[in-house]
Order: C-alpha cells, then sequence, then structure tokens
C-alpha cells in the first residue's frame, strides 16, 4: 500500500467506529460469525492471534473474506513479536494490532507496507507511536486507563487518533463514555460476541445485536 492506500485503510477502520475482535478453534464458526459481521453493515474485522489453532485456520478464512467479503478489511490482533507478524503478513492482511508498543513491530509493518495500530498506555507512548508512523494507536488496556484518561491525552495532543479496547462493553453508557472522551472507534470482543450468540442458528440475532451497536455509535459519533 501507499501513503494514501494506508491513510484510507486507517479512516476506513475508524469509519463504523467498532472493530469487533473475535477468535474461535471451530473455523466453521469463524466463517460464520465473519459473514455475520458483514452482513451487520460491518467492513472490518480482528482476528485476535490467540489459541493454537489461531494461525492454522488463518489461510482459509482470508480465502472466505477475500471470495465472500470482499471489501472488508481483515486484519489481526494481538502481536507481540515480529517473527509472528510476518507470517500473518504473507497470508495477505490489510492491517495488524498489537498490546503494546515495540519498535521492531514498527518497522515491520513499514517494510510490509501495513497498517500497524500498537497498544498505548502512556501520553509518552502514544506520541512514540506516532513518531514511529502509526496514524491510529489503541489505548489499552482501556478498563483500567478509563475514558478520563482518554480526555486527558487528547486535551494537549488533539490530533491524536485513538482507538479503545479491552473493557468496552455493548451499552450505551459505556459507549458513550468513550466515545465522548474523544475515542475515533473501540474494539469490542466477549461483549459483543457472547457465547450464546456465537452458536450456530443464532446468526440473526448476532447480526441485529451487531447492526444496533453501530448505530448506537453512529448516533454518538454525530453528536
Amino acid at each position: 500500500m501507499d501513503e494514501k492506500t494506508l491513510q484510507k485503510t486507517q479512516l476506513e477502520i475508524m469509519a463504523k467506529g467498532l472493530v469487533p475482535v473475535f477468535n474461535h478453534d471451530d473455523k466453521d464458526t469463524a466463517y460464520r460469525v465473519i459473514r455475520t459481521c458483514y452482513a451487520a453493515g460491518l467492513r472490518v474485522f480482528e482476528w485476535t492471534n490467540r489459541g493454537p489453532y489461531a494461525m492454522q485456520l488463518f489461510p482459509d478464512l482470508v480465502k472466505m473474506v477475500r471470495e465472500d467479503c470482499q471489501d472488508m478489511l481483515l486484519g489481526v490482533g494481538s502481536l507481540v513479536d515480529e517473527r509472528t507478524a510476518l507470517r500473518y503478513a504473507s497470508y495477505g492482511i490489510d492491517f495488524m494490532v498489537s498490546p503494546i508498543l515495540d519498535p521492531e513491530m514498527s518497522e515491520m509493518s513499514k517494510k510490509a507496507n501495513l497498517v500497524w495500530i500498537p497498544g498505548c498506555g502512556s501520553a509518552t507512548e502514544i506520541h512514540q507511536a506516532q513518531k514511529w508512523g502509526a496514524g491510529l494507536v489503541k489505548v489499552f488496556p482501556g478498563g483500567a486507563l478509563g475514558p478520563g484518561f482518554v480526555k486527558a491525552v487528547l486535551g494537549p495532543m488533539p490530533w491524536s487518533s485513538i482507538m479503545v479496547t479491552g473493557g468496552v462493553s455493548t451499552e450505551r453508557e459505556n459507549l458513550e463514555s468513550w466515545f465522548n472522551a474523544g475515542a475515533k472507534c473501540v474494539g469490542i470482543g466477549s461483549k459483543l460476541f457472547t457465547s450464546d450468540l456465537i452458536i450456530e442458528g443464532k446468526e440473526k440475532e448476532l447480526q441485529q445485536k451487531i447492526a444496533e451497536v453501530l448505530a448506537l455509535i453512529d448516533d454518538l459519533q454525530k453528536k
């Protein structure tokens, strides 16, 4: 990707305000969840690198997304080392997400020409991430740092684009606190993909829940 494409990718990640974060050991379940997200209107998906089958399933997931959800941005999260990130990049991804800020990951993302969203827990780390070229940074763990942290950072650094992950739920009060603080988007995992909704046959219920969260976020973004 050239610089304009990288910037476009970052804007598209932020556009809906929601980055779904998901992983499952069963390929068919993963397929259903991704397709349901797509049907609900999402065009971005973060597959987390967790568990023994995360990387093993990924090549087939990429193929499915490129065939069935062609305009969906597919990224991988929970990446903490260059070697693993490079392997995922070789399968064809649009972005990568880390819970940490690491110079080797920064350099790797530049060489692979990928959007990298590093995890930051202080104003200094956010500043360093921006110096290394990160246009979007992840405040993590969001639940521990709180909306007050986001608001405080944006005071002296209003140009920062922040995604919050960890401690984000689907309730209006919770989402309102993050977006009112200035977050551009949020990453939600288990609070969105509850165990009762990812079982087979619950696609319509899950799609409705995602659509409701998207509508709520859209309303908050307009304020």
